[in-house]
């Protein structure tokens, strides 16, 4: 399951990736276009005044676990027709505009599907104005190429909840680096934000490496239980951690760093260095 926040007209609404469509949260939309100060209490009263809506309303809505300021937890989110629904229940200037931004979600997603090098060409947009290089940016994409190899691979073998993957990523992570991705993160004093979108060139190709080689681990093996493959993530990872570990060894530089790009874009880091600094030496030698 994909997790994300879009935003229209500067306001976040949180959706979710299933079933091959999005899913948004229904008191995000409501709050979008209503501006309510109690969004639990305005769902209410439409669905009151609403009967129609009121009794389909376990049809429209599903329960989906989704990114909250607390954690993950269930939210109720709606599709596309859900939520065009829901929005004929509420009257708002803001709903034409809202019903257009919806459709050209949904529209951009069916083409990606169709057309899965517009996904791509989106995101190289997206990294490029937050400041990221050429280079960095033609590893992370290869990284998430890799990184979706691996959960295809997870899913043929009845691995599906995200829960499970974050077990298995925390396995691979603490092969290859000594740290979970949680650890990892409050190592690179991230909280909210995307580990790999603050991993250095090397960290990005380590990552890379313990999540192809537990791919072909899986492939080769076929493991039947969750436990076999835990195995297999800790083996992807220890030989990420073993090249890491040979090339630490020849530079004498440590690839794991505290860098991050939540002040300064890597672009500019890059280009800047700094003297004494391993990983912008690094830099500066591609």
């Amino acid at each position: 399951m994909d997790n994300k926040i879009v935003s229209f007209q500067g306001k976040k609404v949180r959706r979710v990736f299933r079933d091959e469509q999005w899913w948004f949260a229904v008191m995000d939309v409501v709050q979008v276009l209503t501006d309510t100060t109690n969004v639990t209490d305005y769902i209410k009263k439409i669905r009151k005044r609403d009967e129609e809506l009121s009794e389909g309303w376990g049809q429209i809505v599903t329960p989906l676990s989704i990114v909250t300021l607390g954690g993950k937890q269930k939210v109720n989110c709606a599709n596309i027709e859900g939520i065009f629904r829901i929005i004929q229940s509420i009257p708002s200037k803001k709903a034409e505009p809202f019903k257009r931004w919806l459709a050209r979600i949904g529209r951009e997603r069916i083409d990606e599907i169709e057309n899965p090098e517009l996904a791509q060409e989106r995101m190289k947009e997206i990294y490029e104005k937050k400041g990221y290089s050429k280079s960095w940016i033609d590893k992370r994409l290869r990284g998430i190429a890799v990184r979706q190899d691996l959960t295809d691979e997870w899913k043929k073998h009845g691995i599906l909840s995200q829960e499970d993957y974050q077990i298995l990523t925390a396995e691979i992570s603490k092969a290859s680096f000594g740290m979970t991705p949680s650890e990892y993160k409050k190592h690179k004093g991230l909280t909210k934000e995307n580990l790999r979108d603050h991993m250095t060139d090397l960290e990005l190709i380590f990552s890379m490496l313990g999540d192809a080689s537990t791919s072909e681990i899986e492939k080769t093996r076929d493991p039947k239980t969750f436990g076999a493959h835990k195995r297999a993530s800790r083996e992807g990872g220890t030989i990420a951690k073993n090249a890491r570990k040979a090339l630490e060894k020849k530079t004498k530089q440590k690839v794991i760093t505290k860098e991050n790009y939540l002040i300064e874009p890597e672009k500019k880091k890059r280009l800047r260095g700094s003297k004494g600094d391993g990983q912008n030496e690094h830099f500066r030698k591609n």
